[in-house]
């Protein structure tokens, strides 16, 4: 199972990205998927989660009312919509399956996902 996470780009404060997650090997409807961010120097953190299906989804404080997640299983694709971004969601931003929503507070053997991908970088400038 592959994972690819593609829309990375520099953008200044304010701006807008959207992430996009699609997977090879595997169907991503199937399974809860997670977005997952690194900042320089700092731990692997969740910031997304949605369920499959997708009746729910969770986000870290940090982005709530920013940051969205969907799925178009049609296309068996998972979005991250990032809106007002600020200098502080600078990071690689990863997604990952199939993620337990558990993942979002911490990310440790027992929660952590068996697939990631390979992540794409988000730079915002002031």
């Amino acid at each position: 199972v592959q994972l690819q996470a593609s829309g990375g780009g520099s953008v200044q404060a304010g701006g807008s990205l959207r992430l996009s997650c699609a997977a090879s090997g595997a169907t991503l409807r199937d399974y809860g998927v997670g977005w997952f961010r690194q900042a320089w120097g700092k731990k692997r953190a969740g910031v997304a989660w949605i369920s499959a299906p997708a009746d729910a989804v969770a986000y870290v404080d940090s982005v709530k009312g920013r940051f969205a997640i969907s799925r178009d299983n049609d296309q068996d694709i998972v979005y991250l919509d990032m809106n007002d971004l600020k200098l502080e969601d600078t990071a690689v931003y990863y997604c990952a399956a199939p993620c337990p929503p558990e993942a979002m507070v911490v990310v440790t053997e027992s929660t952590s996902p068996d697939f990631w991908g390979q992540g794409t970088q988000v730079t915002v400038s002031s």
